[in-house]
């Protein structure tokens, strides 16, 4: 897989999106806003993003599972904490995924949350079980505020 400046760059950025689920709580809020039909639900769809994020963060805390460490192969990107397991970023994007699913028909926001999954791998911030758990418990919680 080719990690040319320009590609590591775009990922980076892309990555930097899905911190503490933003970009997720963002779209929640600007659906809220502009969606008055449906404020409720998209209310309760992103609280549900938000819980999953939190839910996350606390197995993560509570399991300390350490980053990948690779000789001669150092993170392509800083990371809040040197905790791995389950990803945040793909929990609050499958839980996205799943929320807004209603919302925002088709398969867009399931390629993003891939996308998002797919850039902790790329970045070396995450093993494949970090990303496929949170990917699971996303979908899971996710699915609680449809």
């Amino acid at each position: 897989m080719a990690h040319g400046p320009d590609a590591v760059a775009l990922v980076r950025r892309y990555s930097k999106l899905g911190e503490h689920g933003a970009v997720w709580l963002a779209v929640g809020a600007g659906g809220a806003l502009l969606d008055r039909r449906r404020r409720r639900h998209w209310m309760r769809s992103t609280a549900t993003v938000g819980a999953a994020y939190l839910t996350s963060t606390s197995i993560k805390m509570a399991i300390g599972r350490k980053r990948p460490a690779v000789e001669d192969l150092p993170h392509l990107m800083a990371t809040p904490t040197g905790l791995s397991f389950p990803s945040s970023h793909s929990t609050s994007s499958f839980a996205a995924a799943r929320a807004y699913g209603s919302l925002i028909p088709g398969a867009p926001l399931q390629v993003a949350a891939a996308a998002m999954a797919f850039s902790r791998l790329y970045l070396g911030v995450h093993y494949p079980s970090d990303i496929a758990a949170g990917a699971a418990l996303g979908t899971l919680i996710g699915g609680l505020g449809r």
